[in-house]
């Protein structure tokens, strides 16, 4: 999420969820519930009380009819898939705060969100002009997601129209723990860095080697991200390392819901 970014117009809100957070009793009935990977529940178990405070701090101000994004059983999606299957890192800030917009992957958008937030829209520019591959009309990344890049929000919850609004929370516990877990884990993985509050956490990803350029907003895009070629630069890096190369095209229909 871009937090200089306002969507372009917002669909219509659904119904506050009232589902349980399923971090609420530990990472254990998280796993179990298929929420989180069990490796990364194990990664994250040093973090765990913390998640099960966040729960609490999240159920008391939804209680106050504050509006949470992601949905729930979206907020830990950057964990569902294995850690050991990690082979790129993409670090983006907090969830889009348009409700119906963000679910739980870094820069990514619901199947059903047009116009695209302008931040992905640059993404899918300098996606076409990097690869060759065309981009679809829809922002859901799952298919990145499916072959192990892992797109992370530094905080992962933000209350609906209200950015940043999670920052200090807790979750930048969790999401240092998580990137301690990929730095010991190691490569063939690359983390990508997009503008300047992402590559404040460049040291806490060290050895991995990372792909820094400006941030893809509209504000700085022309300051460096377009042209810095991040997807087969990272490509480069996994064969580098002895690893298989992400295939960053994305399926042109929108994925069913």
């Amino acid at each position: 999420m871009d937090t200089h970014e306002t969507p372009l117009f917002e669909l219509p809100a659904p119904a506050i969820a009232t589902e349980p957070f399923p971090f609420a009793n530990g990472l254990g009935p998280a796993a179990a519930g298929g929420f989180v990977a069990e490796d990364w529940a194990q990664a994250l178990a040093p973090v765990e009380g913390t998640l099960v405070q966040i729960a609490r701090t999240l159920e008391a101000r939804r209680a106050t009819g504050e509006r949470i994004l992601p949905a729930p059983g979206n907020i830990l999606r950057a964990f569902k898939r294995p850690l050991a299957e990690a082979r790129v890192l993409v670090m983006g800030q907090d969830p889009y705060p348009t409700p119906g917009h963000s679910m739980g992957l870094s820069f990514a958008a619901l199947p059903q969100v047009h116009p695209l937030p302008r931040s992905l829209k640059n993404i899918y520019t300098e996606l076409h002009e990097d690869t060759g591959v065309p981009v679809p009309a829809h922002g859901d990344l799952s298919a990145w997601a499916n072959q192990g890049v892992v797109l992370l929000n530094r905080v992962l919850t933000v209350a609906a129209g209200d950015a940043g609004s999670h920052r200090k929370l807790g979750w930048e516990s969790v999401t240092d723990a998580a990137m301690a877990a990929l730095a010991a884990r190691g490569g063939p993985l690359v983390a990508i860095l997009w503008g300047k509050d992402a590559q404040a956490l460049a040291p806490a990803l060290a050895p991995i080697p990372i792909i820094a350029s400006a941030h893809p907003s509209p504000l700085s895009a022309r300051r460096g991200f377009f042209g810095s070629k991040p997807f087969t630069r990272a490509n480069a890096l996994l064969v580098e390392a002895g690893g298989t190369p992400i295939d960053w095209a994305l399926p042109m229909a929108a994925p069913r819901s």
